[in-house]
Formats: C-alpha cells, structure tokens, sequence
C-alpha cells in the first residue's frame, strides 16, 4: 500500500473514490464502539463526518509491514459551515481542530481490510497545525470566513487573522499599525459607516493573498466627510478594489489596498 498516495485521496475530500479505491468490500471500521461492516456503511459515516468538515490528515509516523501499517496522525478538522454538534467539539465556519490519532490498517492486496483508530482529546499533544491562511482549499475557505466577520464587525474575530505587527495601507496616505489600530480604527468607522466586502476572485499561495473585491460604504447615520464620499443615512456606495497581503506564519502581516475603479454615486439601501 502507498500510503502517501492514500493520504492524497483522502485529503482530496472525494470519499466515494476514496473508498472505493482504498478499501475491500467487506472491510471493517472500528473507532471505540462504533464499528461499521462494508463499503457502505463506511461511507455513509464519512458522508456524515464530513458534512460541513474537511479532514486532513498530517501522518506524524509511519510504520509498515507486508500485511499492517500503523500511523501516528495529526487531523485537522476544518469547518465549511457552523457545526455545534461536530463529534470533537463544536466548529464555527472557519474554525478548525486537530485531533491526535493512532490508527492500525489491516491490508489484503494493497487495499485496507480492516481500520482501527483511537484518538486522544482535541489539540492534545498535536504538532503545529496548518497556517490559518494559505493557497490549500481550507485555507482559502478561512479567508472567506475572515471577510465574512469583517462584513459583519465581528473585530474579535476577524483581527484573529492578523500577526500583532500587521501594517494596513489604505488609499489617501492612511496607515493602520497593529492589530489594536486596525481594530480601533474600524470600530470607530463603523458606528457610522459600515464597509462589507464581496469577494469576485482570490490568488492563495502560502506567502500572500491577492483578492479582487467590491466594498460596499453603508453609512448609518449621516456621514458628509466621510473619506470615501459623504453620505447620508441608509445611502451606500460602492468601488472595486485589489488587495494585497503578506502572510507571515499563515497570518496576515501586511496589507495594501489600491482602488480598481471609480466610485459609484450614492444610492439608498
């Protein structure tokens, strides 16, 4: 058995294949009391764990014989959508746990005949896990979940993407130093004037993040010297714009924001 071509199918999130491919007919999967019979039912229950999950496995060591293989693993658990009930924890969209593993295979010609697994408590034990942003599917996915909470003023929550030193470059000369400053400076902003963001298209790798976005300026109370354009309460304006950011340890260390377009005449909302 490759077992580092079946770390690749797994963490491809495409279970049927993986299954299919990977696993005998009459296997058998046992974690604690749950023990499933058959490609079938394996697969309903990875149908059901990975409902709004994606698992990633980090094989921490490896040992192998002609008919067993025993890995030591580091699993990540990244929720695509709220999971409060999630089996090791509840998830938000964006959050993520790892999860120690000790899991023994069984193998019958190259495929897995028999599945045993044991875990300790979440975040228990674990290696370093993966950066929060990054150019991995997960990571990309964190990144929507960052412009969601900034949308949404949710500042403990999206500051939680930055490194402490982060530097935020906006138009007309202003700079934003640190977490702190970034975090006052729309809190205050946003008593007034609200800036959500849609996202059209991201560029991932894991040094840096290009994203063309539109942000939409809703002001709820009057606004006249607001920077973008004076606004009136319930009027919003819109204006694309590119972002650059520079990720240091998967967080964002710098950011820089040029404008991709004009401003568009203010409408009410």
């Amino acid at each position: 058995m490759d077992y580092h071509r079946y770390i690749q199918a797994f963490n491809s999130g495409t279970d049927a294949q993986l299954v299919q491919e990977w696993f005998t007919e009459d296997c058998v999967f046992q974690s604690g009391a749950r023990v499933l019979h058959g490609r079938d039912e394996l697969l309903g229950f990875l149908n059901w764990a990975h409902d709004g999950i994606r698992e990633i496995i980090r094989a921490q060591t490896v040992l192998q014989d002609d008919e067993h293989l025993f890995a030591e693993i580091d699993m990540d658990f990244h929720a695509t959508r709220d999971r409060p009930d999630f089996l090791f924890g509840p998830l938000k969209k964006g959050e993520f746990h790892t999860v120690k593993f000790f899991v023994l295979y069984r193998l019958r010609d190259g495929k897995v005949a028999q599945l045993k697994a044991s875990t300790w408590p979440p975040n228990l034990g674990v290696s370093q896990p993966t950066p929060r942003l990054g150019g991995s599917y997960e990571q990309r996915q964190a990144y929507l979940e960052y412009a969601r909470a900034f949308s949404n003023a949710e500042f403990d929550r999206f500051s939680e993407y930055y490194t402490n030193d982060v530097v935020c470059t906006l138009g007309a000369g202003i700079v934003l130093r640190g977490r702190e400053g970034i975090v006052n400076f729309y809190r205050e902003m946003f008593k007034t004037v609200r800036e959500s963001l849609t996202l059209h298209h991201l560029i991932a790798d894991d040094t840096g993040l290009a994203a063309d976005i539109t942000s939409q300026f809703t002001a709820r109370e009057d606004a006249p010297e607001f920077i973008v354009a004076p606004l009136k309460k319930g009027e919003f304006v819109r204006v694309r714009v590119f972002v650059h950011y520079e990720l240091r340890e998967g967080k964002i260390a710098v950011i820089k924001v040029a404008r991709a377009g004009q401003v568009s005449s203010p409408q009410l909302g």
